[in-house]
């Protein structure tokens, strides 16, 4: 297999392209495998059963705001320049991001990244099981990692608290998008963190993240993917804000933003976690 004409260094690669790369000096790997709860799966456990060459671990759980009751919020950029130095990642190099279920939480990390100013990192189209499924090589020994200086900016344009997220629903001044399942942004189904109340954000649009992944959970092309934002009612030309249960799976709506050129996204980081838990905020329903 070639590499496809479609890859991005800075948004998607095909498994061919990081293939083709992977023995690059400057290329470094993550897994960034995140399950929920009731998925009862071990990230770390597989990852160390076997993983890409080179990849390293990335902790969705602990490369987070610990200061925050909220789940994976994201760090500080001091507390990820110094994971990423541990990893030995830093300036200058191309960084490629896969997870264990094809495109669910590799895109959050995409999205950690490019929040602390640094672009040349893309998800891996169709992951780990895409790569599998090839017969590609995996090791389970972890890299050998040399510490290298880097540097952030933090894009704080990329991202949205509770109190921004209630303005522009108030306001109707962007599309509010959620990637969460049909049952669950209608109220019919339970959340799967208790405590928080069923529903959606007043006025926002519902994208389930899966819509926008083939049956072998590689992204649609971008056609397909602009044609599901404007069947959803999603006005692509206003500023848009991703949502989802905790702000790993809004990530995968954001990706297919950027996929389409729509440039003018953030993401909400509380997502469903935070809104779903205060009772002085409205809820829709249906």
């Amino acid at each position: 297999m070639t590499p496809s004409p479609n890859d991005d260094p800075k948004t998607l690669v095909s498994t061919a392209w990081l293939a083709a790369h992977l023995k690059d000096p400057d290329l470094r790997v993550l897994d960034a495998s995140w399950f929920l709860p009731d998925m009862a799966r071990d990230a770390q456990a597989e990852y160390a059963a076997g993983h890409i060459p080179g990849a390293r671990f990335f902790d969705i759980d602990e490369i987070t705001d610990s200061r925050s009751a909220l789940p994976h919020m994201a760090p500080a950029p001091e507390k990820f320049i110094s994971r990423m130095r541990a990893m030995g990642i830093g300036d200058g190099h191309q960084v490629v991001v896969y997870d264990a279920l094809g495109l669910f939480s590799a895109a959050r990390v995409w999205w950690t990244f490019r929040l602390m100013g640094k672009t040349d990192i893309a998800v891996l189209d169709g992951g780990l099981p895409k790569w599998r499924a090839e017969g590609r090589d995996l090791e389970d020994m972890p890299p050998m990692v040399r510490d290298r200086h880097m540097t952030t900016a933090r894009q704080n344009h990329l991202v949205k608290d509770v109190t921004q997220v209630a303005h522009a629903a108030k306001l109707g001044e962007a599309e509010i998008i959620d990637a969460r399942a049909a049952a669950r942004f209608r109220g019919e189904a339970p959340e799967p963190r208790p405590g928080l109340r069923a529903g959606h954000i007043p006025g926002s649009k519902n994208v389930p993240f899966a819509s926008l992944l083939n049956a072998d959970a590689t992204m649609k092309p971008p056609a397909e993917l602009r044609a599901i934002f404007e069947a959803a009612g999603v006005d692509l030309t206003k500023p848009a804000i991703t949502s989802c249960g905790s702000g790993v799976t809004a990530a995968v709506l954001s990706l297919a933003l950027e996929r389409i050129g729509h440039r003018n996204h953030a993401l909400y980081d509380g997502s469903w976690a935070e809104w779903g838990m205060y009772d002085d905020l409205a809820v829709e329903k249906g």
